[in-house]
């Protein structure tokens, strides 16, 4: 694989430069703001153009040293679209709601994915004895609060290398969280965003649907390029290594020593 690439067609077509409403814009974004057109800010996408292949290269990075990237997405149009994407290169979501110390406080978040890991086992195995028909509802309705929240990232096991956000005023505590950690974040920052807030801002529409999965397939085919990197490096280790000598095949054990151990046992 290589690094994914697009056009400035390619963004048109996705509406990346379609902004927000004139009156909500953060005076930090003018300089990536073209006009406006009907009282909406329009993006400049020869600024967004280069930023979004830094991105592009930094999460590729990542993905190639055996990093771990974690997408953030609350927001209801980009729920589906992050989950598939994530889960197409290999790595892990946050698409219902982040909670507090979700990064910070990993070791609480990590109880509650061992709980909800034991109810999953609970669940596949049917193993509810002993358990009242109510308890048994209770367990499961637990069981879905638990998975809506921590399925993407219950395999992680530990902080994120890098994380990759969808609007970052709506997943303002993800990135606070991010920053007290110093782990980057590459964020898609619509014209009402900080660009200052992230160390990978790429701006752009962040509420559009075919915008959003935009990004996310450009962003899952950057990690899939990495991988593949990691994975190139680490055959052409193994290549350079001296193959085993092979070992001799078992010696058939004679007959009669055969009835000895025969007679013996009896």
């Amino acid at each position: 694989m290589t690094l994914p690439t697009f056009t400035l067609r390619q963004m048109v077509e996705a509406g990346v430069h379609f902004g927000h409403h004139a009156r909500r814009w953060n005076p930090q974004m003018a300089p990536f703001i073209y006009g406006k057109k009907d009282n909406v800010h329009i993006i400049d996408l020869q600024k967004t153009y280069p930023m979004l292949y830094s991105a592009l290269n930094a999460v590729r990075d990542v993905a190639a040293n055996g990093g771990k990237v974690l997408f953030v997405a609350t927001k209801r149009q980009a729920q589906d679209i992050v989950k598939e994407n994530a889960e197409r290169c290999g790595q892990y979501y946050v698409n219902y709601r982040w909670l507090g110390g979700m990064l910070t406080n990993w070791k609480t978040v990590y109880k509650s994915i061992s709980r909800l890991n034991k109810l999953n086992e609970m669940e596949e195995k049917g193993s509810y004895e002993g358990y009242t028909k109510k308890e048994i509802l209770n367990l499961k309705k637990e069981r879905e609060k638990l998975a809506i929240t921590l399925d993407g990232i219950k395999n992680m096991g530990g902080q994120p290398d890098m994380l990759f956000v969808i609007d970052t005023p709506k997943e303002s505590l993800a990135i606070k969280e991010a920053k007290k950690l110093g782990i980057p974040v590459v964020g898609i920052i619509d014209t009402n965003a900080n660009p200052n807030e992230v160390e990978f801002p790429v701006p752009g529409n962040d509420d559009a649907i075919r915008a959003i999965q935009f990004y996310c397939e450009l962003m899952s085919g950057a990690i899939l390029d990495g991988m593949q990197a990691e994975i190139s490096a680490k055959g052409l280790d193994v290549s350079e290594m001296e193959a085993p000598a092979e070992k001799p095949a078992p010696k058939k054990r004679a007959p009669r020593k055969a009835k000895a151990e025969t007679a013996s046992a009896e």
